[in-house]
């Protein structure tokens, strides 16, 4: 795989989990018939903020590692980034809807390691190279 098929790759899988998101968060609105907002319910709320923390994290991430195919960064640690983030994200949502206890913090703690790794990383590759 050439480093632009790897980032395309795990941005095809976070293309896949954002609607997976989006319908759970509809899931819960239209169960629930909560038109806006989170209604006060505590489901919606976990929902809306799985989704929302989704987006907050995503665009950031794959900058990232678009950043370093642009830097012929070594194909392994697109890998390692792309999937701690991808599984990172995965974990926090598991988390959000207490299927698994800790995914929330063990999904920030993987996409918090993702953000530092991949920004020391193209750092490193901006001077160096």
């Amino acid at each position: 795989m050439t480093l632009f098929q790897i980032v395309a790759f795990y941005l095809a899988l976070n293309l896949l989990l954002a609607p997976i998101l989006m319908y759970r968060v509809g899931q819960v609105r239209l169960g629930k018939k909560i038109n806006l907002g989170d209604g006060g319910d505590d489901l919606m709320l976990a929902r809306i903020r799985a989704h929302g923390n989704f987006t907050e994290n995503a665009p950031l991430a794959l900058l990232g590692l678009f950043g370093l195919a642009m830097l012929n960064a070594a194909p392994i640690a697109l890998h390692i980034f792309g999937a701690a983030f991808f599984i990172g994200r995965v974990l926090h949502a598991m988390g959000m809807a207490k299927v698994f206890g800790q995914g929330r913090l063990v999904g920030t703690l993987l996409t918090l390691l993702t953000y530092v790794g991949t920004a020391a990383y193209l750092l490193f590759l901006a001077f160096t190279g």
